[in-house]
């Protein structure tokens, strides 16, 4: 029988304030939905937009820092594993959810949108030690080329 792969990439919007939580054996882990647009045309050529919600969960570290710096409305690219999880309401009905379970990030997007404060980050277990620095504000003054040693 094959092996199977998940992966799942995705840009989009936090939808609202990310919620760290710690386990009982002390993990913690942080909850967010990120909103994703998509346009296109429909069939009589007009342009159409519809939005898709995924949930996500990031563990450790990531679930710290991504609680720390970001909030709804803040840019992010999320990659991870795509993990199902099943239960039973209250009223005994089965549900179930699919969700990104996040293996590296990266804020996207700049002051002023509502995304965290300036730059990109990116966390993974091989970089988790660079997380601990604050975001830095980009400056707008125009790059000289001939300062680049290449």
């Amino acid at each position: 029988m094959a092996r199977g792969f998940s992966k799942a990439i995705i840009v989009g919007n936090i939808t609202r304030d990310p919620e760290l939580r710690s386990t009982p054996s002390g993990a913690q882990v942080c909850g967010f939905s990120v909103a994703v647009n998509r346009t296109y045309k429909d069939n009589s050529g007009a342009n159409q937009e519809s939005v898709s919600f995924i949930d996500c969960s990031a563990w450790g570290r990531a679930g710290e820092i991504i609680a720390q710096y970001a909030k709804k409305g803040s840019g992010i690219l999320v990659s991870g594993r795509l993990e199902q999880r099943s239960w039973e309401d209250k009223e005994g009905q089965k549900r179930s959810r699919v969700e990104i379970v996040v293996e590296d990030f990266n804020f996207v997007g700049g002051n002023g949108d509502g995304g965290a404060s300036g730059g990109s980050r990116s966390s993974s277990s091989s970089n988790s030690a660079s997380a601990d620095v604050a975001p830095e504000d980009i400056s707008d003054e125009p790059i000289d080329l001939s300062e680049i040693p290449f």
